[in-house]
């Protein structure tokens, strides 16, 4: 039997799969809005902010970016919750 997928919610109805994740980053910084608008460009975004501001992204093992409206320290805290 395969092992279980653990997802959690990165905000307003939408549920990613934790495995996946590399990495969550903040959105402040210039080189990481620039990785943004590349990953726009080349259809490498998926925008689940249901238009509100981005505040955290997702980088996801298949070189995809999530873009979330959560913080990234309430997404970090639902990855490392274990009954998620």
């Amino acid at each position: 039997m395969c092992c279980l997928s653990r997802y959690i919610s990165i905000g307003y109805g939408n549920i990613v799969n934790a495995d996946r994740v590399i990495s969550v980053i903040a959105t402040e910084a210039a080189p990481i809005k620039r990785m943004i608008q590349n990953a726009k460009d080349n259809g490498m975004a998926v925008d689940a902010t249901c238009g509100r501001k981005t505040k955290a992204v997702l980088v996801m093992d298949s070189g995809h970016l999530l873009l979330s409206a959560l913080l990234p320290e309430t997404i970090a805290k639902k990855m490392e919750d274990k009954t998620v």
